[in-house]
């Protein structure tokens, strides 16, 4: 799958965590919290703890924070219990767009994300409609400076399943969501550091979007992640550099 604007995507992303990192860190505890619930406080016997530590490290969460989490959730606290949700719709242009949430008031959460779609020119669909487009995978971006042919060597050997450059000099180094932390580590041990890694829900194929649609999208997407009850929002819109550019 080709894509255009990878590495603006990514910076534009990060950029946008900044601006809300108390937001950030907040779901990131909810989600250390449920996991440690589910499965115990020990990352290494506990894998979707593991995950959630390593994105709550990834926006620069304070590790006190991280174990505070996990022993809460690993507790009795009656406020950490949340339901997990998924909702899924369309945007402008018929853009997929897929959303996960933790809630601990479903019809509440309804309403916000009803709200968003209709108020960017989308609209909520029902369970199923879009989810047979996107497939679980660890996902690793790496900088357009990086030497795609070591790059590549390295993490086949590690048991990637595919290297993509993208257009925008981008590499995407895909795996199964079983394999992302052990391609990952091994991967930086090689000296690969990814500046973004993270097991998502990927589109099979991408509509590439750019104007005043990009823009609609993007503005949804961003709507929808600013909501408390969102953890993540998938979509398959390839967004251009230029639409990045404006906002």
């Amino acid at each position: 799958m080709a894509g255009h604007s990878k590495w603006a995507n990514i910076q534009h992303r990060k950029k946008a965590q900044d601006t809300k990192r108390g937001k950030v860190f907040t779901k990131m505890i909810r989600e250390i919290t449920v996991a440690a619930r589910q499965g115990g406080d020990d990352p290494d016997a506990n894998p979707r703890l593991r995950l959630a530590i390593d994105r709550a490290l990834s926006v620069n969460m304070p590790k006190d924070k991280i174990e505070k989490a996990a022993a809460r959730g690993a507790g009795t606290d009656e406020a950490a219990a949340y339901e997990e949700a998924r909702f899924e719709g369309y945007g402008p242009g018929g853009i997929a767009i897929m959303a996960d949430c933790m809630t601990d008031n479903r019809n509440r959460t309804v309403s916000e994300i009803r709200h968003a779609f209709n108020k960017h020119g989308g609209n909520l669909g029902t369970d199923g409609c879009v989810a047979f487009m996107f497939e679980q995978r660890g996902v690793m971006i790496f900088p357009p400076e990086t030497q795609e042919d070591d790059l590549m060597e390295a993490a086949l050997e590690a048991g990637a399943d595919d290297v993509i450059r993208h257009d925008d000099g981008a590499f995407e180094v895909l795996s199964s969501a079983e394999e992302f932390t052990t391609v990952r580590d091994a991967l930086i041990q090689n000296g690969f550091d990814p500046a973004d890694a993270e097991v998502t829900m990927r589109p099979e194929t991408t509509t590439e979007l750019d104007g005043e649609d990009g823009a609609k999208v993007l503005r949804l997407i961003e709507r929808l992640e600013d909501l408390d009850d969102i953890q993540y929002v998938y979509t398959n819109a390839d967004i251009q550099e230029s639409v990045y550019a404006e906002l």
